[in-house]
């Protein structure tokens, strides 16, 4: 009996055409008919030559067992208190908050109970004797910090200090001779270089992954003093804090953080840039003050719609929507309405560049700033400052103004009133209007609200509500016109659309 024979995805027809196909070709073949095709000298060559691969895949064998060992596991050891210690309810019910607010301990003069946190991150050794690189965020709060090494030797290990902008930490353990990974210099990455990552991800220690650059100088909106590297290398939570080598063996960066809607790593991953790592380090270990550049503006994306209304040809730079007083941007001239594109001869594509080129100048330095001022191209030279240390501000009062001083801006679908002497003062501004209610117009569409200020309509300063007026009587319709409106202490423009006179 012959063996089965199984074609799980040929019809029965499909069967027949081919047994009627192999026939055809059978008795041709018997008759001499069969016609082989001829191939010219030219594509018999081209078939012929081997592939040459533009790249070849790397071999990480000998990176890892040469600078491996210089990885090392931190583990740390934190207090927080206990979230609903004492409540009765679980947190779905709706007396849960009730209880928290009123009886919590420490409503009766009493600490909250704690308890401890471990966690576990990853680092290098920089030098055999014993100085570590690691991310700030593994070992910032952390009562008791352990590192552990290649060779399961442990150490207790002393924070030498950290920065929570370039989330950089150095710690240091009583140790010498202890192997240490080569610096590298992260400017000479290329977006496409291999790069590897080793790390404690999970908690298993010395785990290997690699990857490519994404991309360079990636601002990301929380950590905006840092220009990260994006690369597609698998980081997940405990490869924090570890290098990022290229094929030379060189840290290049620390691992940082990823972006993922799962928790978990979704290919993109960030690492702080080492040559930024190493300036904090540097001042870290002198025990010097880190300081970052501070220009004292405000500054916001340039939209289309924007663009339009301040008459540019593009939507680029970073648009100027205050300045604080005294700052080294008013002593250079900048005003509100600028837009910056230029910055120590580096172009200003998007608002979150500007800050990375700002923040990594030393304070002192005179730099050369281009800006548009109303379509004109304009060079300053600027003073970069330090950045001043945070200072809880007050909530601003306003004194009432006379009714009798409010006027109705039928057109903007508002009503303003001059700025009483107490706001000036308070807001730190000379001129403007207070806009008291809102109604349906083009005021309300753009986002406009009661208690907002009204500084600047297409791009001349505002001092009163009866000039106001005469400004937007002035402006055409069905047109994009900048606003610079103010609340508290920031500024923003918005565009304004009016109706055409009389709707």
């Amino acid at each position: 009996m012959p063996a089965p024979t199984f074609f799980p995805h040929f019809s029965q027809r499909r069967l027949l055409l081919i047994a009627a196909a192999a026939t055809a070709l059978a008795s041709g073949a018997a008759a001499g008919q069969v016609q082989t095709p001829k191939v010219s000298p030219s594509t018999a060559t081209l078939q012929s030559a081997p592939l040459v691969p533009l790249v070849s895949l790397p071999d990480f064998t000998p990176l890892v067992q040469r600078y491996g060992p210089a990885v090392v596991n931190i583990s740390t050891t934190s207090e927080r208190d206990v979230p609903g210690a004492g409540n009765p309810f679980p947190p779905n019910s709706p007396f849960y908050q009730f209880f928290q607010h009123f009886h919590s301990p420490d409503q009766q003069g009493q600490q909250p109970p704690q308890e401890k946190v471990e966690s576990l991150g990853s680092g290098f050794i920089m030098s055999s004797d014993g100085y570590i690189v690691t991310a700030a965020h593994v070992v910032r709060h952390a009562k008791h910090i352990v590192v552990t090494l290649a060779n399961h030797h442990a150490y207790p290990a002393k924070l030498i200090g950290l920065s929570v902008r370039y989330d950089t930490a150095l710690l240091k353990i009583d140790a010498t001779d202890l192997p240490t990974a080569p610096i590298g210099n992260s400017n000479d990455l290329k977006v496409g270089q291999w790069v590897l990552a080793v790390g404690t991800p999970f908690g298993f220690s010395n785990s290997v992954t690699q990857g490519v650059v994404s991309a360079l100088e990636r601002p990301l909106p929380d950590d905006e003093y840092i220009p990260f590297i994006q690369s597609d290398v698998p980081i997940n939570p405990g490869n924090s804090g570890g290098p990022l080598f290229n094929m030379y063996g060189q840290v290049v960066g620390i691992n940082d953080q990823i972006y993922t809607n799962s928790g978990g790593y979704m290919g993109l991953s960030f690492s702080i840039p080492i040559n930024t790592v190493m300036s904090v380090v540097d001042d870290l270990k002198a025990h010097r003050a880190i300081q970052f550049g501070y220009l004292g503006v405000e500054v916001q994306s340039v939209t289309p719609d924007m663009a339009e209304a301040l008459h540019l040809n593009e939507p680029v730079g970073a648009l100027v929507a205050s300045i604080e007083p005294n700052s080294p941007a008013a002593k250079a001239g900048l005003r509100p309405g600028d837009v910056i594109v230029t910055f120590a001869g580096k172009p200003v594509y998007s608002v979150g560049q500007l800050p990375l080129l700002v923040g990594t100048k030393k304070p002192g330095a005179t730099v050369q700033i281009g800006i548009l001022r109303k379509g004109k191209a304009i060079d300053l030279p600027i003073t970069v400052g330090a950045l001043p240390n945070p200072q809880k501000t007050s909530a601003l009062e306003t004194s009432p103004t006379p009714s009798a001083n409010v006027e109705k801006i039928t057109r903007l679908g508002i009503s303003a009133r001059p700025l009483s002497s107490k706001m000036r003062k308070d807001l730190g501004i000379e001129r403007g209007v207070e806009v008291l209610d809102v109604h349906n117009g083009a005021a309300a569409e753009a986002g406009i609200q009661p208690g907002m200020v009204i500084e600047q309509f297409d791009q001349q300063p505002v001092t009163s509500p009866s000039q106001l007026q005469q400004l937007v009587n002035a402006a055409p319709a069905d047109k994009p016109v900048p606003a610079l409106i103010r609340q508290g202490k920031a500024s923003i423009f918005v565009v304004l659309r009016l109706p055409k006179k009389g709707d």
